[in-house]
C-alpha cells in the first residue's frame, strides 16, 4: 500500500508543500483556506453537483488556443503566440488574455484524441461516450444510438424541484437525446438565442402572459375533454404515451415560478451581461449559470461553427475567441464568486481538433486524432495539465485519454458509478460508458 504521508489534520505532506510554494508566489491557497475548502468539500453532497458542457460545434483549433507549438515549422505552428495566464508554466493563445487569468481554475487534458473526424460520429462519441456504429448518416441521423451524458444525468438522479433536469441551450444538438431511456431522460430545449433583444423561451411564452390559476383551469377543461383518450390509453402506442409525457413536463414547467425566474435573464445586472458579452455565446454560459444556480442538474450549450476550414486565423482572431473569452473567463469568475465553482463542473470541447498542418486556405481540416479539452469545477484542481500531445500536435505523446474516459470522469463528479446498466428496449443491458473508460484521476 502507498504511504500518503498525512499530517495529523489530515493534510497530505505533499498537499503542505504544495500550500508553502503557492502562498510564496501569490497565486495558491493558504492553509486555512485549503482547510476551509476540505471542509467544504467534506460537507457537499454529490447531489448538489451540476453540469454545464460547453460545446463547441464544428471542432476548436486547440493547437490554436490552449495546446499551442510555438517551436513548430510555420506550417504547423501558426500566426498566434502563446502568452503566460495567472500559472507559471501555462500558457494560452494571446487571445485569450482574460480567460489566462482564469487558468488558477481550469485543468487542461492535452492527451486527448480519438478515432474518428467525421462531424455526426465525432459528436455522438463525444457527447455519449460511445463511438457510433453502421449506418450514422453524417451527423444527420436525427436519434441517438447512445443516450447522451444529459440523458444519463437526468435519469439517474431526476429533477431538482420545479425545473427541469437537462437542458439543451439554445437549440437541440443531434446527439443530445436520451436513446433507449426515453422521453423522461430527454432534455427540456430553449430553442432560443439568449442574447436576441426579445429572448423568450417558446414552451414558457404562455406563463409570461398567463397566471398559473388560469393555467389550472384551462388544465381541468382538458382533462375533461380527453378522458375519452385516457380510457384507451393502455392501448396507446409508443409515440402517443412519449407526446403524453411531453405535455405533462410542458405543464409542469409552465406553471413553475422557478423555472420562469431561472430563464429570466433580464433579471442580471447589465454590468454583469456586458463582461459575459453581448453575443450568444456570452448570454448562453450566464443562462447556463443561471440555470444551475435554479437546480438544474446538466447544461448542454451548443454553440457554433467553429468549423475553420477558411481563414482560420482571421476568423478565430476577429470573431471566435473574443467571444470565448470574455464568456468562459466571466463564467468561471462568476461561478467561483457565487461559491458554486466547487458544485459545477465545467467542460469545454468540441468533437475533434483540426489539422495540425494549415492548410492552402490558411484553414485547418478536421482531426480527430488529437485534440485538448479543458475542465474546472466540482473537485477539479486547477491550474493543471494532463498528458501532453507530440511537437506537432498530431497525436498524444503521453497515454491516450479519450471519449469513454471523459463520460466515466463526467459520471464519477455527479456521483454516478461509470458500470451503472440501463437496459433497450429490447431488454439488453448496457453500460452507460464502454469498458474501456477510466475515470481521469490526475484531474483530481
Amino acid at each position: 500500500m502507498t504511504r500518503q504521508n498525512r499530517f495529523c489534520d489530515g493534510v497530505r505532506r505533499r498537499d503542505l508543500l504544495k500550500i508553502g510554494a503557492a502562498g510564496a508566489m501569490g497565486f495558491g491557497v493558504s492553509l486555512p483556506q485549503l482547510m476551509q475548502q476540505r471542509a467544504q468539500a467534506a460537507n457537499r453532497s454529490v447531489d448538489d453537483i451540476s453540469f454545464i458542457c460547453v460545446f463547441l460545434q464544428g471542432g476548436l483549433s486547440t493547437i490554436d488556443t490552449w495546446d499551442m507549438k510555438p517551436e513548430a515549422p510555420a506550417e504547423f505552428r501558426g500566426e498566434f503566440k502563446p502568452v503566460d495566464t495567472n500559472v507559471p508554466g501555462i500558457q494560452l493563445c494571446e487571445h485569450l488574455p482574460r480567460l489566462g487569468q482564469q487558468m488558477d481554475k481550469l485543468a487542461l487534458v492535452k492527451s486527448f484524441g480519438h478515432s474518428n473526424s467525421g462531424h455526426g460520429p465525432a459528436d455522438h462519441w463525444m457527447l455519449t461516450g460511445y463511438h457510433p456504429v453502421g449506418g450514422f448518416n453524417g451527423g444527420l441521423k436525427p436519434n441517438n444510438q447512445k443516450p447522451s451524458h444529459g440523458s444519463v444525468i437526468a435519469r439517474q438522479l431526476g429533477p431538482r424541484g420545479s425545473v427541469p433536469p437537462y437542458v439543451c441551450l439554445p437549440k437541440m444538438h443531434n446527439s443530445a437525446g436520451a436513446s433507449y431511456l426515453g422521453s423522461a431522460a430527454a432534455p427540456f430545449v430553449v430553442n432560443a438565442d439568449p442574447n436576441s433583444p426579445d429572448f423568450a423561451v417558446p414552451d414558457l411564452a404562455p406563463p409570461l402572459d398567463i397566471s398559473a390559476n388560469r393555467l389550472g383551469h384551462r388544465q381541468q377543461l382538458l382533462q375533461r375533454v380527453d378522458r375519452f383518450q385516457k380510457a384507451v390509453e393502455v392501448q396507446a402506442n409508443s409515440s402517443a404515451r412519449t407526446l403524453s409525457t411531453f405535455q405533462q413536463k410542458a405543464f409542469d414547467l409552465m406553471t413553475s415560478e422557478a423555472t420562469k425566474s431561472a430563464f429570466d435573464i433580464e433579471k442580471e445586472s447589465e454590468k454583469l451581461r456586458d463582461e459575459y458579452g453581448r453575443h450568444s455565446l456570452g448570454q448562453s454560459c450566464l443562462m447556463s449559470r443561471r440555470l444551475v444556480e435554479a437546480g438544474v442538474r446538466c447544461v448542454l450549450l451548443d454553440h457554433t461553427n467553429w468549423d475553420t476550414h477558411y481563414n482560420n486565423f482571421s476568423v478565430l482572431k476577429n470573431d471566435l475567441l473574443p467571444h470565448l473569452d470574455s464568456a468562459l473567463s466571466t463564467m468561471l469568475r462568476d461561478l467561483d464568486d457565487r461559491g458554486m465553482l466547487e458544485t459545477t463542473l465545467v467542460l469545454i470541447t468540441g468533437e475533434f481538433g483540426r489539422t495540425p498542418r494549415v492548410n492552402v486556405h490558411a484553414g485547418r481540416d478536421h482531426w480527430g486524432p488529437s485534440s485538448a479539452i479543458a475542465m474546472a469545477g466540482a473537485g477539479i484542481q486547477g491550474g493543471t495539465v494532463v498528458g501532453a500531445s507530440n511537437a506537432r500536435a498530431e497525436r498524444p505523446e503521453t497515454k491516450p485519454i479519450g471519449p469513454a474516459d471523459l463520460a466515466a470522469t463526467v459520471y464519477h463528479c455527479m456521483g454516478i458509478d461509470p458500470k451503472t446498466e440501463y437496459k433497450t428496449v429490447e431488454g439488453r443491458p448496457v453500460s452507460i460508458v464502454p469498458g474501456d473508460g477510466r475515470v481521469i484521476k490526475e484531474l483530481f
